[in-house]
């Protein structure tokens, strides 16, 4: 039996943290907010993003505003600084031997599709991933099927193992998806959350940087034949 490997994207394969932040002060800024720093931004982001702008202070008229058109005052400023973004430590690494593996490689993400099909390419990746599983559109970003019903109507489609599927996130919410649908869970830091967030939702593992998944991923079995 091959592994599954599902990972999300913003955060976790993608080194995009810097790039919400400025993206955030940028907002922040246009409506006369003070500027916050990573620390302050991992202890309070949230999706869909209106939580964490709310969190920091927005009203439900600014709120509208950023959510205008598709949210494009986010996204114009978000995949500018997104574009210059390079992959986190050790994933080329992970997502090659996963491929020579015969292993799948799945992104599950609250993005968009085309952008972030986009970011596949101009990293070179996009022949390690077999599918992207997110939002169709900036319109219907957040508002049709969630992150976990999507991971949980392709796993039933393709008939995918629980004990075999591991899911990789930055976020809580990739801890709640495995707890939700039986896999393992693997949280990593230095993405959009704190280290103590978390921790608080209690995945079966946290790692610093996807180097770390591969001992994980030897413990089950998997990928013993390669040590690179």
């Amino acid at each position: 039996m091959k592994p599954v490997l599902v990972f999300d994207w913003n955060g976790t394969l993608l080194d995009d943290a810097y790039a919400l932040l400025e993206t955030t002060n940028a907002i922040l800024d246009r409506f006369g907010r003070t500027t916050i720093d990573m620390k302050t931004l991992r202890e309070h982001c949230d999706v869909p993003l209106s939580l964490l702008y709310r969190s920091l202070g927005l009203s439900r008229d600014e709120l509208a505003t950023v959510d205008r058109d598709g949210s494009a005052m986010f996204h114009e400023a978000y995949e500018a600084l997104a574009g210059r973004a390079d992959l986190r430590e050790g994933a080329r690494r992970v997502l090659d031997l996963a491929r020579r593996e015969g292993a799948s490689s799945i992104i599950v993400s609250n993005h968009i599709v085309d952008p972030l099909r986009y970011q596949l390419r101009r990293l070179g990746i996009n022949d390690c991933i077999d599918d992207v599983l997110a939002f169709e559109s900036r319109d219907t970003q957040y508002k049709s099927t969630s992150k976990g019903e999507r991971l949980r109507l392709y796993m039933q489609k393709n008939n995918l193992k629980p004990a075999s599927t591991f899911i990789i996130g930055d976020m809580p919410i990739e801890t709640d998806i495995a707890r939700n649908l039986g896999l393992i869970s693997i949280a990593i830091t230095g993405g959009f959350v704190s280290e103590a967030r978390l921790q608080a939702a209690h995945p079966d593992y946290t790692i610093n940087n996807l180097h770390e998944l591969l001992p994980i991923l030897r413990s089950y079995g998997f990928f013993g034949m390669h040590k690179s």
